[in-house]
């Protein structure tokens, strides 16, 4: 009758869709090293990953607020206060408010640059929800871990990124043509 949400359906509804959040977060973030280091171009589809990352987040924090504590303001607000997990996830849906508002066509137009920019927030999101999810675990078991490594990698990867494309690039040399 639950769907194989365990003995605490309403948990295990918040922790799957929690889940399924952080993996959206991850997919969007993963669409650029596929492109530079194979060649595969999704880009078309980062924006719509990035989006689902938001309505996963948000069907969380509904289910949370909703059906785990019952719209009990006051035990949403001493939550956040007292658990760091919490807080951290609260900050994480806090920072993507902008990002979900600014993912269209007319944003990106009128903020030029500064769209670039404002979503390099999805960098410090991912960190914020890996370590949300490592919290809420309260152990560090093959899952967070291996969500861990994963963060690790695509962060990492923003740092060694314009280096190694220049090192990747071919070389010209502006060689004199010889005539014959």
């Amino acid at each position: 009758m639950t769907g194989g949400l365990g003995f605490n359906p309403v948990k295990g509804l918040e922790h799957l869709l929690g889940i399924w959040a952080l993996r959206f977060l991850i997919a969007a973030l993963v669409v650029t090293p596929l492109r530079d280091l194979t060649g595969i171009n999704w880009f078309r589809y980062r924006r719509a990953l990035g989006l689902l990352g938001f309505y996963y987040v948000l069907f969380h924090f509904t289910v949370y607020v909703v059906l785990d504590l019952r719209l009990d303001i006051h035990a949403v607000w001493a939550d956040i206060v007292r658990r760091p997990y919490i807080t951290i996830g609260m900050a994480c849906l806090i920072l993507l408010l902008p990002l979900a508002a600014t993912s269209n066509g007319w944003s990106i137009r009128s903020l030029g640059p500064r769209w670039n920019t404002l979503h390099k927030l999805s960098y410090i999101i991912l960190a914020g929800a890996v370590l949300h999810f490592v919290l809420a675990r309260k152990s560090l078991t093959l899952e967070p871990a291996t969500y861990i490594a994963i963060a690790a990698v695509l962060l990492g990867y923003r740092i060694v990124r314009k280096p190694l494309q220049k090192w990747r690039r071919p070389k010209r040399h502006n060689q004199p043509v010889r005539q014959t």
